[in-house]
This record gives C-alpha cells, structure tokens and sequence, in this order.
C-alpha cells in the first residue's frame, strides 16, 4: 500500500501480475483491490475457457 503524488492510496496484489487499484482512504482501497482480485480471477479462468478444445470427447 502506498500513498500517491495525488494523496490516493494505491494497493497491489503482488501474486496477480497487473492486478492494482485504489481508493481515497485505506478502507476504499482495500475494498477496491478485493473486487480486482475478483476480476482478474474472473479474466483468468475466461482465458482458461477460451483455451478448452471445442470439442470435448476428443479429450
């Protein structure tokens, strides 16, 4: 958690590349980088679908 030039209070999920938010007050941010998490997780497995063969019974 870091405070910027801005005075906002930017987190990084160092575990999740790219996965960054912030919030005017710790409490924002921290409630802002929960819902990332959820979307990059949300993204990951979307790709992972994406990545399925389309034809199943050949696996």
């Amino acid at each position: 958690m870091e405070t910027d030039e801005d005075g906002w209070i930017v987190v990084e999920c160092p575990a999740l590349p790219g996965c960054v938010s912030q919030g005017r007050t710790e409490e924002e941010a921290m409630a802002n980088i929960k819902d990332a998490i959820e979307a990059w997780m949300w993204a990951e497995d979307q790709k992972a679908i994406g990545e399925l063969p389309s034809d199943r019974s050949a696996v």
